[in-house]
């Protein structure tokens, strides 16, 4: 485990890169006793900042929550990162490049909250009573920790490598729809280069969610009426370049779209 002082000089080093679109050497490398709490307790301390700076909380992300994610990043487990209202675009946005060290995009779900989930115990059938609605979305990833060799805790440290979202398309009630089922073809300048259904995560995108409210209250934490929850990927990450369009087909759920310059 690590102190305090650690966790504060771990913030200090991923704030400066992700103001310089820079990465960092491996956390793991060079704190080798690094736990996944110390790296979460880095990562509240990232919350913690950005709240005090007048950022807004308005939701969370899980990650690596399909076996197409734990393959291509070599991690089997879960985790989750805070997504502020400065990182969400809607449907059709131009997208500046070069506010991210690196651009990846993938495709998920995201729940929208009516009320409080909290854990433990909580279930799947508590996050559908407990959601609004829910729609098509893409999570764009970026990473201020290098990439190769990355193990979990660097991965949580680094806010779970989130940089925006993208929502969009047709929301429907959780029970509208089989969710399991919701399938995306996804296409980078015309050309499909991947596609899922959302089965892959955990069985059912909700149980992420469940897993994420289970997750928090063992932090002292839950998820609030109105969150937006990126549920997780049902795609490998897909690289953007500066100049891509980025287009998402979800079928009767609709579609999105973005483009990064």
């Amino acid at each position: 485990m690590l102190n305090k002082e650690e966790h504060a000089a771990i913030a200090d080093e991923l704030s400066q890169a992700a103001h310089s679109r820079t990465m960092v050497p491996l956390l793991r490398t060079r704190y080798p006793e690094m736990t996944v709490e110390d790296s979460y307790a880095v990562q509240a301390e990232w919350v913690r900042r950005a709240l005090n700076a007048d950022r807004k909380l308005v939701g969370r992300k899980i990650g690596l929550t399909s076996k197409v994610m734990q393959e291509a990043t070599g991690i089997t487990e879960p985790d989750y990162g805070a997504i502020f209202a400065d990182q969400v675009f809607e449907n059709g946005s131009v997208i500046d490049h070069s506010q991210f060290a690196s651009v990846r995009i993938e495709v998920e779900l995201a729940f929208v909250l009516k009320e409080e989930l909290s854990g433990p115990g909580c279930t799947i059938f508590d996050v559908l009573r407990a959601t609004e609605y829910v729609t098509p979305a893409l999570e764009i990833l970026d990473s201020r920790i290098e990439m190769e060799g990355r193990t979990i805790v660097d991965t949580i440290a680094d806010n779970a490598a989130l940089g925006a979202i993208v929502y969009g398309g047709r929301p429907v009630k959780a029970d509208d729809v089989d969710l399991r089922w919701v399938a995306a073809l996804l296409y980078r300048n015309e050309a499909i280069e991947d596609s899922g259904v959302a089965a892959a995560v955990l069985n059912h995108p909700a149980q992420g969610v469940a897993w994420l409210a289970n997750k928090l209250a063992a932090h002292g934490d839950s998820l609030a009426a109105g969150d937006i929850i990126l549920a997780g990927s049902f795609t490998k990450p897909m690289w953007v370049h500066p100049g891509d369009t980025v287009h998402a087909d979800y079928g009767e759920l609709g579609s999105i779209t973005c483009r990064f310059q």
